[in-house]
């Protein structure tokens, strides 16, 4: 299952997430990865969460991200939470092509028991209508 936590630029959607993460890794019984396009949140996350910086691995459009997802899930069988901050930097996606790289996360999640909770810079209006369910946070 996907989440959204959705907003403007600049309202504190990286808090939101933080919070939620660090809380997370209190009662996961499985392993979390936060997704980020550096390494500057390194010493907000608790131990026990892996830190990706998506930078290190050269991926360059949303087929490659959604690939670079996909593998991660595929070796860590594990894995129960992705959190990816950033969306947009991370995921190299347009605005023409967020909705469709958010269904493909959700299919993936979903096949694979992984909720992927995502910080995107969109307001909830902006959000295709199949996917306002998703949004568990707007700010």
């Amino acid at each position: 299952m996907v989440q959204l936590i959705v907003g403007e630029k600049g309202k504190g959607k990286t808090k939101v997430l933080l919070d939620k993460v660090n809380e997370a890794s209190k009662s996961a019984n499985g392993n979390i990865v936060f997704l980020d396009k550096d390494s500057q949140h390194m010493y907000e996350l608790k131990n026990a969460i892996r830190l990706v910086n998506t930078k290190d691995y050269f991926i360059s459009n949303p087929e490659e991200f959604v690939g670079f997802v996909s593998g991660i899930i595929a070796s860590d069988h594990d894995l129960e939470q992705i959190y990816i901050d950033r969306f947009f930097k991370v995921s190299f996606a347009d605005d023409s092509q967020v909705a469709e790289v958010l269904r493909r996360l959700d299919k993936i999640s979903e096949k694979f028991d992984v909720v992927v909770t995502v910080s995107i810079s969109i307001t909830s209006a902006e959000v295709a209508d199949d996917l306002k369910s998703k949004i568990i946070a707007e700010l």
